[in-house]
């Protein structure tokens, strides 16, 4: 059932539901009402069953539908390792809080039906007065987890149990002794979850549907992650005999019916141990012009509408990069192959050629499908060393692509400084390289670098990107947006009231800030003490960016249009887009094709938005599984780190090489200390002693669960001890300098 017919038959039921006369029936009495068919039956129970889980409408003990109470509300479950949870509400800022006596054994992701303690309108009002509203789950609309990924452990009776990897789900699942499935105490497995037994204490039953591996083999640790988020992993035998049918070269036929730019010098730039190579970059110079072509795989040609591997490349949405492996979206037949722009081959693109003027102005662009053949294969650190280094070496040996490279470097910087002046927002995270040996485990953690040529390919793309937006928002066609919604203003108001115990300031026009008073903020506070804490909060007052078919601007790049066209091998939302270019391209976009655009994007948006999110976490939990793995080896050693949040259960000191840790409120020493929210700050009762986000610290390694993923320090209270003393002394030192001298 398509979108738009479900909210339809949706709307039908909530008339009827909504109508002064109605008296609340059951699903046989509707159909009887709607005149709904036996054969029809199913699709009314499907309209009805969104409807519950939307919180639109409610069953009652009896089994009939009514509209919802004054005080009954619906949304989603999330669990907490203490027992207790709170309730998502669409619509709503604040979440419901649920205690643990509450959640009627509820399990994280469940659909609920909550009665508040007050009525809605508390619940409307909560991001105005800041308290949250409290509720009791009465009934598990729909389980969001049904299956799960733990540790198998087996009594002398035969009977087995999973401790479940997501410390959400508080209670071991029973496993029957025929349900095992063979496995033994230490597999990793995955559970089907039979029964959920959410009216009771008694645990959730199940039974194994596979088994991962040991614990303590190579690369179960990480394949335990990407099972526990349902990322799949293996094709279907569907998708790998399409995949099968695939040229691995150009067809000639092809060429004949696009614009040949084989001879025209391109390369692409990507990390040493890159293997999916999707864009390749081109750039001549005109007078004051650059023509700069950004060089797109035509993925799409290979990936048709409504195949095997389209349908899984959807439920995918995004190629997963993680520390040990790459889950690519589409098989690597295709995005190591055919569909990756390797130099010295055919290979078929969709090309974005833009005219620039030195200004950074694109004044004229054209889209076509092209044929195209890389003349060289390069890398961020050699460009790096030509273009920021004038490295002799890493110039006489690619000194036919150079010249080219250092106009791009000059372009690149034009739009760079352009897209500053109108205050787009560049953040300065350090992000980790973690370095595995051949069986997995760590030999290091470093920062991964950003450079010049980084950032050359970033401004290509970004400015491709935004074009391809530009021209197909004013096409007025059914599209794929990246949008970045402006931050709520509650949030800003109460970051300004935090950075002015600084000194510092954010300027709104009738409550509206402008990305650029972010950017000011930033560059003022570079190089301070306060940088990492300001930069911390004010990233969290920002909103997610997300795929959405409203053109709604992106506030942190400070612009109106912008998409994602550049990664069709590992973005779904990329792959859609460009089958909407080429159909336009190609006077194939009719008023059919129109309606079924419309009908199917939104769904692309919302889903492939989701499955974004879950790539990031399982990238999250797989570095940090990694980073505790690591920390393992220095229990009882002493570093430097940075306060980089503050709980009322403790801080979380960062390390320069980006692990982080807790430092536990308990294992602070000589004073009670506590949490202020409002300044982010821990102080101590009696000494009246602060810990601030941003101050850097002397931590050793206590002890680390590299299970949970956790690693906890404590203070180094010598070495602080030491580095004041030293810090007096040098003073002191200075002070008697200052006075001999005078």
């Amino acid at each position: 059932m398509n979108i738009e017919l479900l909210n339809k038959r949706k709307q039908i039921i909530l008339d009827i539901l909504n109508d002064k006369n109605y008296i609340p029936m059951k699903g046989k009495e509707l159909a009887m009402v709607l005149n709904v068919s036996k054969d029809n039956r199913e699709d009314l129970d499907f309209v009805l069953n969104e409807l519950l889980c939307e919180g639109k409408i409610v069953l009652t003990k009896r089994g009939k539908y009514k509209l919802p109470g004054d005080n009954m509300i619906t949304g989603t479950f999330s669990s907490t390792a203490s027992g207790y949870g709170f309730v998502t509400v669409d619509g709503y800022d604040k979440d419901i809080f649920i205690a643990a006596k509450d959640t009627l054994n509820a399990i994280d992701n469940d659909i609920v039906e909550v009665s508040l303690h007050g009525s809605v309108k508390l619940l409307a009002e909560a991001s105005r007065t800041g308290k949250s509203p409290e509720g009791t789950i009465i009934k598990i609309l729909k389980h969001g987890i049904n299956e799960v990924v733990g540790t198998f452990e087996k009594d002398e009776k035969g009977f087995g149990f999973v401790r479940c990897d997501n410390r959400k789900i508080t209670k071991d699942i029973f496993i029957a002794p025929d349900l095992t499935k063979g496995a033994v105490t230490g597999h990793k497995v995955v559970v089907k979850i039979t029964e959920y037994n959410n009216e009771n204490t008694k645990s959730p039953e199940g039974e194994i549907v596979e088994i991962i591996g040991h614990k303590s083999d190579p690369g179960v640790d990480i394949l335990s992650i990407v099972k526990d988020l349902s990322i799949p992993v293996e094709y279907p035998d569907s998708v790998m005999e399409f995949v099968e049918n695939i040229e691995d070269s150009v067809n000639d036929e092809e060429i004949k019916s696009r614009r040949d730019l084989r001879n025209t010098m391109m390369v692409t730039i990507d990390g040493e141990d890159a293997k999916d190579l999707d864009d390749a970059v081109s750039l001549t110079k005109e007078g004051d012009n650059y023509c700069l072509g950004v060089h797109i795989a035509d993925v799409s040609h290979y990936v048709t509408e409504g195949s095997p591997l389209d349908k899984e490349a959807m439920k995918r949405g995004t190629s997963v990069y993680l520390v040990d492996r790459v889950i690519p979206m589409i098989p690597h037949k295709l995005s190591n192959g055919i569909c990756s722009l390797n130099a010295g081959v055919d290979r078929l693109a969709l090309s974005c050629i833009m005219t620039i003027n030195k200004k950074g102005n694109i004044i004229n662009h054209e889209i076509c499908e092209s044929v195209i053949r890389v003349n060289k294969r390069m890398d961020y650190t050699t460009v790096n060393k030509m273009i920021s280094l004038d490295d002799k070496e890493a110039i006489e040996d690619n000194k036919d692509v150079y010249p080219m490279l250092i106009k791009m470097a000059e372009l690149a910087n034009i739009l760079g400084n352009k897209r500053h002046k109108r205050g787009s927002i560049d953040f300065d995270f350090p992000e980790s390289k973690i370095l595995l040996d051949e069986r997995g485990k760590v030999l290091d953690i470093k920062c991964y670098e950003r450079n010049k040529a980084t950032n050359l390919i970033e401004e290509f793309m970004l400015a491709a990107n935004e074009t391809i937006a530009e021209d197909f928002y004013w096409r007025e066609l059914p599209f794929v947006y990246r949008i970045h919604d402006n931050p709520d203003t509650e949030k800003i108001q109460h970051l300004e009231q935090f950075i002015s115990n600084f000194g510092y300031g954010l300027k709104s026009i009738q409550e509206e800030f402008h990305p650029k008073e972010f950017q000011k903020l930033i560059e003022k506070i570079a190089g301070t003490d306060e940088e990492a804490l300001i930069q911390r909060l004010t990233l969290r007052a920002m909103k997610q960016a997300k795929y959405s078919v409203n053109c709604s601007g992106h506030f942190g790049l400070a612009c109106k249009y912008y998409c994602h066209f550049t990664s069709p091998i590992r973005r779904y939302p990329d792959l859609q887009i460009h089958r909407i270019i080429k159909e336009t391209l190609n006077n194939k976009m009719n008023s059919k094709r129109v309606q079924h655009y419309s009908g199917l994007l939104p769904e692309v948006c919302d889903n492939c938005s989701k499955f974004e999110r879950r790539a990031d976490e399982a990238e999250r939990e797989c570095d940090k599984l990694k980073k505790a793995e690591y920390m393992a080896g220095f229990i009882g050693e002493s570093f430097k780190g940075v306060i980089s949040s503050i709980t009322n259960y403790g801080m979380y000191v960062e390390l320069p090489n980006t692990v982080e840790g807790l430092i536990h409120v308990s294992d602070l020493e000589n004073d009670y200390f506590y949490y202020d929210e409002e300044r982010y700050v821990m102080i101590g009762q009696a000494t009246g002693y602060t810990y601030k986000l941003g101050q850097w610290l002397n931590v050793k390694v206590k002890d680390v669960s590299i299970e949970e993923r956790k690693v906890n320090f404590v203070i180094d209270y010598d070495k602080e001890k030491e580095e004041k003393e030293d810090k007096e002394d040098k003073e002191d030192k200075e002070d008697k300098e200052d006075k001999e001298d005078k």
